[in-house]
């Protein structure tokens, strides 16, 4: 059976202190879905939020407003205030039968998740991250794909499946978001009501899943 799960790289919280958040093990991933623990929605907030928690760089053209004092709108300032967010991580595909899993290479970001639907459709290419450097490989009749690990091996692992499967999957990624997009947005109004309709107007951009999923999903 392929697994396809959207995941976060994860990283230790270093005395965050801002919010709640759980344990995590460094160089690991956390899948996102609908059903994550509160202390588990926060330490993907402060996953993301830390990937986007960037000084403004007026010499460099950034016109981003100046970070404020409060250390908690400092910390979301970026999150609320680039226009093109980074979640570091991707999409996690497994082959339960083989035991054959593709990871998200580094440089990877969550955002692009949706790239692997131009791959199969054969319009355009997903990018995975480097090191490794998993790719997708279109079949010449575009019926299967072939998921490598790492290209740049000869003797690379590899997860073989239909094209219309992996479309199922993708849908099923989408889903996932909504799920945990719904809880995150609940989570944010109790925990940040101060900023939590910009916090998950970013949420939804940076995980490119629709407002209407997550309505759905929380009704």
């Amino acid at each position: 059976m392929i697994v396809l799960q959207p995941v976060l790289e994860v990283h230790a919280p270093a005395d965050f202190a801002l919010w709640p958040v759980a344990e995590g093990k460094p160089f690991t991933h956390m899948v996102l879905d609908g059903r994550l623990t509160s202390a588990e929605i926060g330490t993907a907030l402060m996953l993301i939020a830390g990937c986007n928690d960037i000084d403004p760089d007026p010499a460099a053209g950034d016109d981003r407003p100046p970070r404020p004092a409060d250390p908690l709108a400092s910390f979301l300032h970026g999150l609320l205030t680039f226009d093109g967010l980074f979640a570091a991580g991707g999409l996690r595909v497994e082959d339960t039968s083989t035991g054959v899993t593709l990871l998200p290479g580094c440089c990877s970001g969550l955002e692009d998740w949706r790239g692997m639907y131009a791959a199969i459709d054969g319009t355009g290419s997903a990018y995975l991250g480097h090191d490794p450097d998993p790719v997708v490989e279109l079949a010449d009749s575009g019926d299967s794909v072939r998921l490598v690990v790492d290209i740049e091996r000869s003797d690379s692992p590899v997860i073989e499946v239909s094209a219309v499967e992996l479309r199922r999957l993708l849908d099923g990624v989408g889903r996932d978001l909504a799920g945990f997009l719904a809880l995150a947005a609940g989570w944010a109004r109790r925990n940040l009501p101060d900023h939590a309709e910009p916090v998950i107007d970013a949420l939804i951009r940076v995980l490119a899943v629709p407002m209407n999923g997550v309505a759905q999903q929380a009704s």
